[in-house]
């Protein structure tokens, strides 16, 4: 409030003033001088403004009717140009018709020129990234043949340009209607008439607005030297106020000049301040005012609000500086007595508590996804600022992350607690609780709202329920409990229990309200935590269900792996270890961009696409191409089932993928790989280095080829597949990654794929991976030159009885003659095939390890023996059944020189397995309906 100091009743005359004080006096608005000024320039202002505005709207209405003309002639004159009809009902309409409306556009100068179809979806448009959407405007006039014209809001200024547009059908050479044509112009191109007019209203105005300012200047000088620049009226107000502040307003005030003087005080602050007569003019420190009111009042540092003590009195001081506006140097001081209001601060600042603490559950409860953290942050967040001591029990299926089911009798378990010391008798965390019927907790699961304990000496349900607890928390100091239903979304999760002790008064109902608010926000955290934790478990499952579960038995490598998840979630990382024919082996490592069920569900298949053309005993570039083939295949079928669902469809965004065959006959190891890290090799000396397998794009890119090389492993040699998850993070690139690998490998040479593997995963491997990570770590074997045996047979059917006779001597070397007439019977087939329908040259060989035994017969032929019944004329067509009755497996894989037909016997024998010397050759036949060759 600003107050004017007390004027001497006969002021004494004042001299005229200068010419420069008159000048400034005309712009005071409490002079009749200034106020006549100002109302002759407001009236020319609104001259000008009057006509200018005449003259813009003017130009609006001319603008708008010209560019309606001029959209109807365009949109008209290309909706009958030659061949846009044919166009729009050619395969391409916006290739073809997208280049010609950019140019009659430009040629035109109007803004935009549209074709669309009949369901007004766009073939042109300026901005090409609109082309294919929705038409804005009215177009079913137009598809009745009529033009459509209309004022829309266009994009070209953010929204806020007025653009007429004409809609035209276009019709095809039959009359019938097949899209539609609109040509639109922004109104404000087309009113530059303005731009030439402006200027002359503005010139006009200005000149008129100078003269009448210097007339008026003159009028209003002569006035102001006549009235001093007040009229009676205003004199009569200002002693009006001056005295109904000092004595009528029942607030204090104060005016002190800028030495800390006390110039005036009203009578309420002479009685808020008790300030003695004659207190005017003299310095604030020497009124026996309180040391802290005195100490603010002489600081002149402005205040709000600042609640002081007074005698008995607490008073709000508020101070503000007179200079900055126009008074003299000083401060204006309002005081209001606030103590009344005392008791009514101690509520106040409770709710602020309350609000504060409410906004930081917001904050600090539900900064994670997990169940037990997100109870245990609601005990940390009620502790000390609400209650005491705090306890969060939730039911079983919520921790686990199911859906509560209804039951009658409900088991909680307790999974947070404020104070976990020893001495503190509540339930241990983990503890499973059965509340009493009649309990508070009980009480308060059974009506979903909260329950109030104000005493708890007399609470006799809440002791009944256990006892010798009851008496002990008592004795610790508990005296009051609030129990709070955990609910959320309709579902009652768990419940919270707020006590106090001690000195802490008890709960009220403000408090119930309270508890109720927090463990709503609380209760919010924890299902959305409980939703997430059943969400991962199933992506988890998933994902662990679509990976092997352990390695497969096999001679030719020692292997060990890990897999580690990322930290976000699920995502599409996959190794394999499959067998082979031949005693060879395949290792496979492969990475599916992105993460999520979609990742997952899409790595499965490509590890089952793996196996199954493992089985076809592909090479590793062919069957690249294979997989390759499906990534698109897959990508494909789902944009279509996407589209025709209308959701919108996650796309693939590729697939890496390395695989390496191992043979261990002769230790060498083909590799090929699909954007995917080159494998790092261990050497038996200790040297580490990366093989440089050919690089081929990434799969699902469709139509590029994949190169192999071959290397040589000798036997020890360790080799590590990995994906990219191990080597790169978000603190490190990727050859960064790779460096620290290399060093761990060189520092683990000549430990075992399980020490090495472990090794790698602790030193390489992230903290916190952000992908997932696959590691494969195989040492090789070599099997021993004594246990193979190969023989070369002349395309002679005469040649056949020799070499099956020193196979069967091989075997009997061996140890193997309990399966040697098997054996024999399997080559005589194979052989007698391969002189008959095959092409020379023609090899067989032996080859077992401590499981099986592997017959192959190679042959320069590409064809391929078929498994078929024969039918009851025929006179063969039966020996292939025949090795498939008696071993375990039996296949063909294809070289680059012809095919091999490998069959597979366990030395121990195996359920598909038959010896022949069992059966005779009766007992052969009667495998068979026909009863004969």
């Amino acid at each position: 409030m600003k107050v004017p100091f007390r004027r001497p009743r006969n002021p004494p005359e004042r001299p005229f003033a200068s010419s420069g004080e008159k000048g400034r006096s005309l712009l005071r608005l409490r002079s009749a001088a200034g106020q006549v000024f100002v109302l002759q320039v407001v009236l020319v202002l609104l001259l000008v403004a009057a006509a200018v505005t005449a003259q813009v709207v003017q130009a609006q209405r001319d603008g708008a009717s010209r560019a309606r003309e001029k959209s109807v002639a365009v949109a008209q004159a290309f909706a009958h140009a030659p061949g846009v009809a044919e166009a729009m009902q050619g395969p391409s309409p916006s290739t073809v018709l997208q280049p010609r409306a950019e140019a009659a556009r430009k040629d035109a100068g109007v803004d935009f020129i549209v074709l669309m179809n009949r369901q007004g979806i766009r073939y042109t448009q300026p901005d090409p990234s609109l082309i294919g959407k929705k038409f804005v405007g009215t177009i079913e006039p137009s598809l009745r043949g009529r033009t459509t014209v209309e004022t829309v809001t266009g994009p070209l200024t953010g929204g806020d340009t007025n653009v007429v547009q004409a809609v035209v059908p276009v019709r095809a050479s039959d009359g019938t209607i097949v899209g539609m044509s609109s040509a639109g112009l922004a109104i404000r191109n087309v009113t530059g008439m303005i731009n030439q007019q402006l200027p002359i209203i503005l010139g006009a105005g200005a000149a008129a607005l100078v003269a009448v300012t210097a007339g008026t200047a003159l009028v209003s000088r002569r006035l102001l030297r006549q009235t001093h620049g007040l009229g009676p009226a205003e004199m009569t107000r200002m002693y009006e106020h001056h005295d109904a502040v000092l004595h009528a307003v029942r607030e204090g005030v104060l005016i002190l000049d800028s030495d800390g003087r006390l110039v005036l005080a009203n009578d309420e602050a002479r009685r808020l301040l008790d300030l003695p007569a004659g207190a005017e003019r003299r310095h604030v420190s020497e009124l026996g005012l309180d040391d802290a009111v005195a100490q603010l009042l002489a600081s002149g540092e402005a205040a709000n609000d600042e609640v002081l003590l007074s005698g008995d009195r607490l008073l709000a001081v508020n101070i503000r500086p007179t200079s900055p506006h126009g008074g003299e140097p000083g401060s204006v001081v309002t005081l209001r007595d606030t103590t009344e209001l005392s008791a009514v601060s101690g509520r106040a600042q409770l709710a602020r508590e309350r609000l504060k603490l409410l906004y930081e559950s917001g904050v600090r409860i539900g900064t994670t996804l997990d169940v037990a953290r997100t109870a245990r942050e609601l005990a940390t967040v009620a502790v000390p600022g609400f209650a005491d001591l705090a306890a969060i029990d939730l039911l079983d299926e919520v921790i686990r992350g199911q859906e509560p089911t209804p039951q009658v009798q409900r088991w909680v378990r307790r999974v947070a607690v404020s104070d976990e010391t020893a001495e503190q008798p509540l339930y241990e965390v983990g503890e499973a609780i059965m509340f009493q019927p009649g309990s508070p907790q009980a009480r308060a699961l059974d009506a979903e709202h909260a329950v109030l304990e104000r005493d708890l000496h007399r609470a006799d349900a809440w002791g009944r329920h256990d006892p010798d607890r009851a008496r002990r928390t008592l004795e610790y100091g508990v005296h009051s409990l609030i129990t709070v239903p955990l609910r959320a979304r309709g579902v009652t999760l768990g419940i919270a229990h707020f006590w106090r002790r001690g000195d802490s008064p008890a709960f009220d109902d403000d408090d119930v309200s309270f508890s109720e608010e927090l463990a709503a926000r609380a209760a919010v955290a924890i299902d959305n935590a409980r939703r997430y934790t059943r969400e991962h478990a199933m992506a988890v499952t998933l994902q662990r269900s679509l990976l092997p579960r352990g390695l497969p038995e096999q001679a030719a490598l020692e292997a060990a792996w890990r897999y580690v998840p990322a930290e976000a979630g699920v995502g599409g990382d996959w190794f394999d270890v499959i067998p082979l024919s031949g005693a060879r082996v395949a290792l496979v490592v492969g990475d599916v961009v992105g993460h999520g069920l979609h990742a997952a569900a899409t790595m499965g298949r490509l590890r089952t696409a793996v196996h199954n053309f493992s089985a076809l005993d592909l090479s590793p570039d062919e069957l690249l191409a294979h997989l390759d083939e499906l990534v698109v295949r897959i990508d494909d079928e789902d944009s279509r089932a996407g589209l025709a669902s209308g959701r919108q469809y996650e796309e693939v965004a590729g697939a890496t993928c390395l695989y390496a065959i191992y043979d261990p006959v002769t230790g060498s190891c083909t590799l090929a790989r699909a954007g995917h890290h080159c494998p790092a090799v261990v050497y038996p000396d200790g040297t580490v280095s990366y093989v440089d397998v050919p690089a081929s794009p990434p799969l699902g890119l469709g139509g590029h080829p994949f190169e192999t090389m071959e290397v040589h492993l000798p036997a020890g040699a360790l080799l590590v597949l990995y994906t990219d998850g191990l080597i790169e993070s978000r603190d490190r690139d990727i050859d960064t990654g790779l460096d620290i690998l290399r060093a761990v490998l060189e520092e683990t040479a000549g430990s075992s794929p399980e020490e090495t593997a472990r090794a790698v995963a602790d030193t390489v491997m992230p903290a916190h991976p952000s992908d997932d990570v696959a590691l494969l770590v195989a040492r090789t074997r070599r099997l021993d030159p004594a246990q193979v045996a190969e023989w070369h047979v002349e395309p002679d059917p005469a040649a056949v009885a020799p070499v099956r006779a020193e196979c069967a001597a091989k075997l009997d070397e061996w140890g193997m003659e309990e399966i040697a007439h098997t054996t024999e019977l399997i080559l005589s087939e194979l052989i007698t095939n391969a002189i008959r329908y095959g092409r020379p040259p023609i090899r067989v060989r032996l080859l077992h390890d401590d499981d099986s035994l592997i017959c192959e017969v190679a042959d320069a032929s590409g064809t391929s023996p078929h498994l078929r019944r024969a039918s009851t004329t025929d006179e063969g067509g039966r020996g292939l059944f025949l090795v498939a009755q008696f071993a375990q497996r039996w296949g063909t894989r294809y070289t680059p020189g012809g095919k091999v037909i490998w069959t597979e016997q366990h030395l121990g024998g195996g359920a598909s397995a038959r010896p022949a010397e069992q059966l005779s050759a009766d007992g052969l036949l009667d495998q068979f309906d026909d009863g004969g060759w």
